[in-house]
């Protein structure tokens, strides 16, 4: 069995010191000034990423070469362990281009001012609720502790969704003693997530791919639901960069989103390939997991779909979706039901101005689509991933 990656105590995504931290990067007063600092036209890519699959199309457009193809300069991908580490070298202009969790960057441009933009999704569901064997279904996590690895995130909007639906109630703060109708939700980063499934510290976790594939592989957990049979074909990350590039430099902008979607494009139809240029055996080192790992998230497997369906992990087998999907239309309806949902999902800290925020509204102001739908039309259209021609969806959200 393939080894969970070892790390420190402070390595990758998602703590509750990280929530903080951020909290303050993006209320600081002292933080905003940087952000009118003018784009440097001869600035090149400069790309920020976690190491999870989420960020999969800027790196696999990095490794091959894709942005020098738009006559673009870029340099290495720069790793980080933090969701803060990566908005404050974004801040601060270390790096242009970025993924975010969606959520987020509601929170950062609404919360906080911060003049970022949402130019394209990064790939579509890729995420799932991993549960210890003796969990049979989502009402036993009554009284139970379930982790997620931010409070702006798809994966705590979607499991209190969940949880709501099967009369559950979501407990944020931390509780002495938990009634059979509430679940204690935590701040986890995912690396500590699996090892704390095994311990019984938590019924379950929340979180993106590749660390259910993890869990699964070492035999910590199962997964219960994928994310993307409840919210079909949702967004996780996006693709977000600065408001002042998109202004200042919309020629380079446009190379950027190209080189991006061209990835996509890409890893539709190389799933394993694409795996192997992720995995840590690959030059570019991208993230620590091998090769077996990724293959399990990126490269369809019908069989083990069959096996998902019969333990009830895919519930809508008839929507012939993928574990993880490449399609980079940011479309608004999806914006404005994620702005509802939040609304109602339960977060620490100060989430007054959600309260006010017109979902048709946010859908317009915080996504710049432009870039990508040129990008799209040179593929040929929506066609070339698998969509109909229109950039109009239904949004589907069940429990």
């Amino acid at each position: 069995m393939d080894k969970l990656p070892a790390r420190s105590t402070d390595d990758l995504p998602f703590s509750r010191r990280d929530f903080l931290r951020l909290t303050a990067l993006l209320t600081g007063a002292a933080a905003l000034p940087k952000l009118a600092r003018a784009a440097n036209p001869d600035d090149p890519v400069r790309i920020g990423y976690l190491p999870i699959t989420d960020a999969s199309p800027l790196l696999v457009a990095h490794a091959r070469k894709l942005f020098e193809e738009q006559g673009l300069e870029a340099e290495a991908p720069k790793l980080f362990r933090s969701w803060a580490q990566i908005v404050e070298a974004f801040m601060s202009g270390q790096v242009n281009v970025v993924h975010l969790l969606s959520p987020m960057t509601v929170w950062a441009r609404y919360g906080s001012g911060f003049p970022a933009k949402v130019v394209a999704w990064n790939h579509m569901s890729g995420s799932a609720l991993t549960v210890a064997p003796g969990i049979q279904g989502i009402k036993d996590l009554g009284g139970k502790k379930v982790a997620v690895p931010f409070w702006y995130s798809i994966h705590n909007v979607v499991l209190q969704h969940l949880l709501r639906e099967n009369g559950l109630a979501a407990v944020t703060k931390r509780v002495d003693s938990l009634k059979p109708n509430e679940v204690a939700l935590t701040i986890m980063a995912p690396p500590d997530m699996g090892p704390a499934l095994a311990n019984g510290a938590i019924a379950g976790f929340i979180v993106a791919e590749p660390f259910n594939a993890a869990a699964e592989t070492n035999g910590i957990g199962r997964v219960l639901r994928f994310t993307g049979d409840v919210w079909r074909e949702h967004a996780c990350c996006v693709v977000t960069m600065h408001e002042r590039d998109l202004k200042d430099r919309p020629e380079w902008s446009q190379k950027v989103v190209n080189a991006v979607v061209n990835a996509q494009h890409w890893l539709k139809d190389n799933r394993k390939e694409g795996a192997q240029i992720l995995s840590k055996d690959a030059p570019g080192k991208y993230t620590p997991f091998p090769p077996a790992v990724l293959e399990r998230v990126l490269v369809p497997n019908a069989e083990r779909t069959a096996q998902y369906v019969r333990e009830g992990a895919i519930r809508h087998p008839e929507w012939k979706d993928e574990r993880i999907e490449y399609q980079p239309y940011p479309f608004p309806s999806y914006t404005e039901q994620l702005v509802k949902l939040l609304k109602g999902t339960q977060v620490e800290g100060d989430n007054k101005f959600l309260a006010s925020l017109d979902p048709a509204f946010v859908a317009r102001d915080l996504v710049d689509d432009r870039f990508v739908k040129k990008s799209i039309a040179a593929l040929g259209g929506l066609k070339a991933f698998g969509l109909p021609e229109k950039f109009t969806r239904t949004e589907t959200l069940v429990a």
